[in-house]
């Protein structure tokens, strides 16, 4: 029998993603949404959904439903411009990471079939070279301004933008792309109604005051995409940004936040356990440490927790998944697990060998089933196929174990499943 979440079942609103996430925006006009954590620049709940609304009139002229549009920049405060620009006409928003070669830019942007381009100025010659790898006309837009290059504020039109209907179940909102384990990286298609559902998941069980969120775990990928920018927006948080992670410029944004919540990659958690300088800092508003991305072992979190009087949480999930489907509520801390399943999911453990689940504490692959799982992947029928059945259980590919309370610990990785 598959494991189920202890939590009830969530419903999961038939909306789009842009009408759960600002759908609260008005009545905190005056609020900070976002801000620039290196200049201080605050953009507020009200001029986040006034440049979405021109933004979104603007972008009308270049793109409607369905086609999709590629951001190839850092966390600014107007990367959820953007974001929620694209979202509210139909369009499909396709993350890069700016690390990438000009020729990796160049394949997602080929292979996405992208219309239009936003980048920022310190990336624009990058995007230039990549664009002219690709036989499609590809505008390039850039956040602030480049001499010769469109901008937001020059396409941006006070007006409403066109009426677009949008069904949630099955539109596609963003299109990150995973690497997998072999091969070529594949776009993975979410709709809106698995964001949504992973936000409404979340929201079940994360503590309800939060003070301000960190926005350090980069944007383009779907953990900081959805369980930092859209959580953040959704809940009325602050969402302080930085384009990298510096280990000074962090903490001191820790010292000068109510931040109670940090999401971090278990590199950071190592230097916050080991380096001198942290000492230098009042970390004291900091209440939990949560770490996904790749299994934290328990000596690291002893580590941590002791130097910074904190308590250490972890979750798991995937691109695939939108992308949590464990997560440690505040107080449900275990060391080394990465906690019980989000509301309104299962999960099986499988021997990858028989196919059939074994049972509390036997390793086997994870596989997980619930309204965040993927659509599936930008034209790659085969690997959705091999990643998700007929019965729309999630291969992750990775080995777990399950206890008798339901925590799932993440032990090894299954080489030949594509991720």
């Amino acid at each position: 029998m598959p494991f189920r979440s202890p939590h009830a079942d969530v419903s999961v609103p038939d909306r789009s993603l842009t009408d759960v996430v600002l759908g609260g925006a008005d009545a905190r006009r005056s609020q900070p949404a976002l801000v620039d954590g290196l200049s201080g620049r605050v953009l507020t709940f009200g001029a986040l959904c006034d440049q979405v609304r021109r933004l979104a009139a603007g972008l009308s002229r270049r793109v409607g439903k369905g086609n999709v549009v590629a951001i190839w920049a850092p966390n600014v405060p107007e990367y959820a411009v953007v974001f929620h620009a694209v979202a509210r006409l139909g369009a499909i928003l396709t993350t890069i990471n700016p690390a990438y070669t000009v020729e990796e830019a160049a394949f997602q942007l080929r292979d996405a079939d992208a219309r239009l381009l936003v980048t920022t100025a310190a990336l624009a010659d990058r995007a230039r070279d990549a664009v002219a790898m690709v036989t499609r006309a590809i505008d390039i837009v850039t956040i602030d301004e480049v001499p010769g290059l469109l901008s937001l504020a020059s396409i941006a039109i006070d007006a409403e933008p066109p009426a677009v209907t949008i069904n949630p179940a099955t539109d596609v909102v963003v299109m990150p792309y995973s690497s997998g384990t072999t091969g070529l990286p594949k776009g993975v298609m979410l709709t809106h109604r698995n964001l949504v559902a992973n936000l409404v998941q979340i929201d079940a069980i994360e503590a309800r005051d939060l003070g301000a969120l960190m926005g350090v775990l980069p944007f383009f990928h779907i953990y900081g995409m959805v369980i930092i920018m859209n959580f953040g927006l959704m809940r009325g948080v602050p969402i302080v940004t930085l384009p990298r992670f510096e280990l000074e410029p962090f903490l001191r944004v820790l010292q000068d936040w109510p931040i109670a919540l940090v999401h971090v990659a278990p590199p950071v958690v190592v230097a916050l356990a080991k380096h001198p300088v942290v000492d230098n800092y009042n970390l004291s508003g900091v209440t939990w440490i949560f770490s996904a991305a790749a299994p934290l072992g328990a000596e690291l979190t002893d580590a941590v927790e002791t130097r910074l009087s904190v308590r250490v949480r972890q979750g798991y999930g995937m691109t695939e998944a939108s992308p949590a489907t464990h997560y440690t509520a505040p107080g449900a801390e275990r060391p080394g697990k990465v906690g019980p399943l989000v509301p309104s999911t299962e999960c099986r453990i499988v021997d990858p060998v028989t196919g059939l689940d074994v049972g509390v504490g036997k390793p086997g692959e994870v596989w997980v089933r619930g309204p965040q799982v993927m659509k599936g992947y930008l034209n790659n029928p085969e690997a959705t196929a091999q990643t998700i059945d007929a019965d729309r259980w999630l291969h992750t590919g990775d080995t777990g174990i399950v206890d008798e309370d339901g925590y799932l610990e993440v032990v090894d990785r299954l080489k030949e499943r594509p991720r």
